[in-house]
C-alpha cells in the first residue's frame, strides 16, 4: 500500500501558520509529500526546503487572485499538489497548513487504509475534529465548527477538491462514499498571536471577497478579538508531540468562562439537544458515511 501525502502553502510565515508542524505531523503516514507552493512574499517556499525532508517535495505556482468567489482559488491549488502526487499511490492524504494528527491515531488510520484498500465503495476516509480557538486549552462546541471532514481519498483523477477546499467530491459534483479513519484531526487555525490572527482573517477575506468588499466590510484592526465567541469547552487530552514547542512558547493570554454561552433562543436549544442527544439537527455534511 502507497500513501502520498498534497497541501497548498502561500504566505504561511506572515500569518504564522503551523505548516512545519503540519508536515510533520504527517509524513510518518505518508510515503511522500507533494506541496504546491503559491507566490509568496514571506519566504514560504525557503522555509519548506530548511525542512529538509527527503519525503517533500515542491510544485511551485501562481495563484489566481482574481478567483475570489466562495474561495475557489484554494480548491485550484489543492487539485494542483493532487495532479502531481505518484500515479502509482493507492490512498492520497490532505493536510491544511494549520491542521496535524495526533500521533496516537497512527496506527488506527493506517489500518482503516489497509482494511478498505480493495473496497473500492469506500472513496474516502473521514476524520473527526477537534477545533482549538484562543489558546491551546480551549476548543469550540458550538454549530459554527464543523465535526467531521474527509482527509483521505482514493487516488483517482475524478475526484477533486471542493468548493474552498474543505473536502473533497467527484468532478460532477458527487459526495464521496467514505467510511470513517478512527482518528481526529487537530485544527490550530484560530491559535496564535492576535496580531498575527488578524493578519490571518485579512489573507482568508481577500481570497472570498473584492478589494471593495474588503474596504465597507473588514475592520483595520491590530489585532484580532478573540472574545467574540459563542460558545467554548476545556480541552482534557493531549497534543500532538510535534505541537509541544509551539505551544510551549506562547506568548499571548486568552481566558473565557466555558459556562458563558453567547447563544440566541434558537441556537441554545440547538446546542442543548446536540449535547443531550449528540444529534446536530440540520447538519451540512459533504459526504455520505457508509455504515
Amino acid at each position: 500500500m502507497k500513501v502520498a501525502g498534497f497541501t497548498i502553502a502561500r504566505n504561511i510565515i506572515k500569518a504564522d501558520y503551523p505548516l512545519k508542524e503540519a508536515l510533520l505531523s504527517i509524513l510518518p503516514m505518508v510515503d511522500e509529500l507533494v506541496i504546491a507552493v503559491g507566490n509568496s512574499c514571506d519566504g514560504t517556499r525557503e522555509y519548506i526546503e530548511s525542512l529538509n525532508e527527503p519525503k517533500i517535495r515542491i510544485i511551485d505556482t501562481i495563484w489566481d487572485d482574481n478567483n475570489r468567489k466562495g474561495g475557489a482559488v484554494l480548491a485550484d491549488e489543492t487539485n494542483k499538489a493532487k495532479s502531481h502526487v505518484s500515479i502509482d499511490a493507492d490512498w492520497l492524504f490532505y493536510i491544511q497548513a494549520d491542521e496535524c494528527i495526533h500521533e496516537q491515531f497512527y496506527p488506527v488510520v493506517k489500518a482503516s487504509m489497509e482494511k478498505y484498500l480493495n473496497n473500492e465503495k469506500v472513496e474516502g476516509l473521514l476524520f473527526d475534529y477537534q477545533h482549538f480557538y484562543g489558546n491551546y486549552a480551549m476548543v469550540g462546541d458550538s454549530r459554527r465548527w464543523y465535526r467531521n471532514e474527509i482527509r483521505i481519498i482514493r487516488n483517482r483523477k475524478d475526484i477533486c477538491s471542493w468548493k474552498d477546499a474543505q473536502g473533497f467530491r467527484t468532478t460532477q459534483g458527487k459526495k464521496l462514499n467514505v467510511a470513517h479513519s478512527g482518528g481526529t484531526m487537530y485544527h490550530y487555525g484560530w491559535v496564535k498571536h492576535p496580531a498575527f490572527q488578524q493578519q490571518k482573517q485579512l489573507q482568508f477575506h481577500r481570497l472570498w471577497h473584492s478589494d471593495a468588499h474588503m474596504k465597507k466590510n473588514v475592520k483595520p484592526l491590530e489585532v484580532f478579538d478573540y472574545s467574540n465567541i459563542d460558545s467554548l469547552q476545556h480541552f482534557t487530552g493531549t497534543h500532538p508531540a510535534v505541537m509541544n514547542t509551539r505551544i510551549s512558547g506562547i506568548d499571548w493570554t486568552f481566558e473565557m468562562d466555558p459556562t458563558r454561552k453567547n447563544f440566541g433562543l434558537k441556537a441554545r436549544f440547538l446546542y442543548w439537544v446536540e449535547k443531550k442527544f449528540g444529534w446536530r439537527p440540520g447538519e451540512y455534511k459533504n459526504y455520505r458515511l457508509i455504515p
